[in-house]
């Protein structure tokens, strides 16, 4: 279908049905913006973003990941990170032609509500969206990213906010003392979000071993990496020593995993923390687990914590110098698959759905 305005229409009762509409023409309103995506990447992140679309008491007790770009009662627009620039402005401290990096619809284009316009970019005010996460309503423009260089540019949208989610999980377990153990299993390790907790974790000198979980097909590749101390399939799990303290980071949401590695270790798993639910559809299977309770991670409010404890600037100022180091060799990690139009865009979500996309590859879709 050759749509030249185009969005993607998820149902929010079943993710898998998507489907390619027609988006129209809307005048805008003061204090708005029509932005034209140029690119964004879709990522197993954006999968969860789906999983939790509908209210889960992540925001709130009203709110869910559908709710950024869709009334109630429509179909849901699924969130992606990417670039925009404008094309139409009717607001004050944004112009036509200005580009910024931000959260925007699975759609060719987007209209954002524009507050507190300033040099480094704006905050959408849309009133569905004031009482979110502040760091899903930021849009930063380009040129004041300090940490963005042009050679990096279609790195952002693949590996930022996952690189950043594994960067501060990484920092949750320096300021809980590792939580005593002295390794740190990580399930789904060839995800995105894994290697960036990955790599955030070897720069520390004094650290519990980090062992990446994955299926037997990516053991000897993943491992190649060297993100990793070591890497082992899942099938490998009970041969680790069991009397050994350990904690799990779980990317996928994946009950089976889950359970082998909590009746593995017992009480000796002393944390036991959930990123994703990119693995949608496997049974949770998570009732009557041995070992501590699970609990969630969740990027915004750990991000909160870090700017009341540091300010802002220091805050940007230590993700800045994890992100330029990690882009250092994020080309290898990854090649960038680019994929043009609204056909390609559902293409790729229906393929990160299924789980089978190449791990070492970021898929980028450029509207």
């Amino acid at each position: 279908m050759n749509l030249k305005r185009w969005a993607i229409d998820i149902d929010r009762d079943d993710i898998t049905q998507a489907q390619l509409v027609a988006d129209p023409d809307t005048p805008l309103a003061s204090g708005q913006v029509r932005v034209h995506v140029d690119s964004y990447a879709m990522t197993a992140n954006n999968i969860t973003y789906a999983v939790f679309g509908k209210p889960a008491g992540l925001f709130g007790n009203d709110q869910g990941y559908w709710d950024f770009f869709a009334e109630r009662g429509a179909p849901g627009r699924l969130p992606v990170w990417g670039f925009a620039t404008v094309t139409e402005s009717a607001a004050e401290g944004v112009a036509i032609g200005d580009r910024f990096y931000g959260y925007y619809p699975m759609a060719s284009e987007a209209v954002l509500t524009v507050g507190k316009a300033g040099a480094g970019g704006f905050t959408d005010v849309n009133p569905r969206r004031i009482t979110l996460p502040a760091i899903y309503n930021q849009y930063q423009r380009i040129e004041a990213l300090a940490d963005y260089r042009a050679a990096d540019h279609d790195y952002w949208p693949v590996f930022r906010p996952l690189f950043l989610t594994g960067w501060l999980i990484a920092d949750q377990f320096e300021d809980e003392g590792d939580y005593g153990v002295q390794q740190i299993l990580i399930a789904s390790a060839s995800s995105k979000t894994a290697i960036g907790l990955g790599f955030a974790l070897k720069q520390r000198a004094d650290r519990p071993e980090t062992i990446g979980l994955t299926s037997a097909a990516n053991v000897e590749a993943l491992a190649a990496q060297g993100i990793y101390d070591r890497v082992i399939s899942y099938d490998q799990i009970m041969t680790l020593n069991a009397a050994t303290p350990a904690a799990l980071v779980d990317m996928a949401g994946n009950g089976a995993v889950t359970r082998v590695v909590h009746s593995h270790f017992g009480n000796q798993l002393l944390a036991s923390i959930i990123v994703g639910k990119s693995h949608w559809d496997a049974q949770a299977d998570v009732e009557g687990l041995p070992g501590p309770d699970r609990q969630g991670f969740f990027a915004p409010g750990r991000s909160q914590k870090r700017i009341a404890d540091w300010g802002g600037a220091v805050f940007g100022q230590k993700i800045a110098a994890a992100w330029l180091a990690f882009m250092d060799i994020a080309p290898r990690l990854a090649s960038v698959d680019k994929r043009s139009g609204g056909d390609a865009a559902l293409t790729a979500y229906r393929e990160m759905l299924s789980g089978q996309t190449d791990p070492g590859t970021g898929i980028v879709v450029v509207p």
